[in-house]
């Protein structure tokens, strides 16, 4: 079906600081509250991270899967000494390979103005390189 009208764009930046080298952050409520604020009735939600050492994705709330995942990151891509990107005077190599393997963004619907997620998808920022500033940007764009 399609509904005549003027494409309308919302872009909204967060800034992420993580305590840790490693987490994983739920910001399923953020995404909403930049949907709400759109006033964008059917469309997409991009949520892209800014950086090649973070991720976002969708998964499960539940503590167990996150340890899971995090175990699974580790197993393919081990933090390791030798990686080559560490002769730049880095020790992130891990982080950027951790990266690829669960993507740098997530796309989502908007329906009735609402984010149209599954019964258990949240959306998460996985922080792989953290302990300093690191943005995201939400891109909503629709009518």
């Amino acid at each position: 079906m399609l509904q005549e009208g003027k494409t309308k764009v919302y872009t909204q930046y967060i800034t992420f600081n993580t305590k840790k080298k490693r987490e994983l952050i739920r910001i399923t409520d953020k995404v909403k509250k930049a949907v709400e604020k759109s006033s964008i009735k059917e469309g997409l939600c991009l949520v892209s991270s800014m950086h090649l050492t973070s991720s976002i994705i969708i998964q499960d709330d539940e503590e167990g899967l996150h340890q899971d995942i995090w175990e699974w990151l580790e197993q393919l891509a081990p933090f390791k000494n030798n990686y080559k990107h560490h002769l730049t005077g880095e020790d992130n190599a891990d982080a950027h390979l951790k990266n690829l393997l669960v993507h740098l963004q997530v796309i989502l619907p908007v329906t009735n103005g609402q984010l149209d997620l599954g019964t258990w998808q949240e959306i998460f920022y996985a922080e792989f390189d953290g302990r300093r500033p690191k943005k995201i940007v939400i891109k909503i764009i629709g009518i």
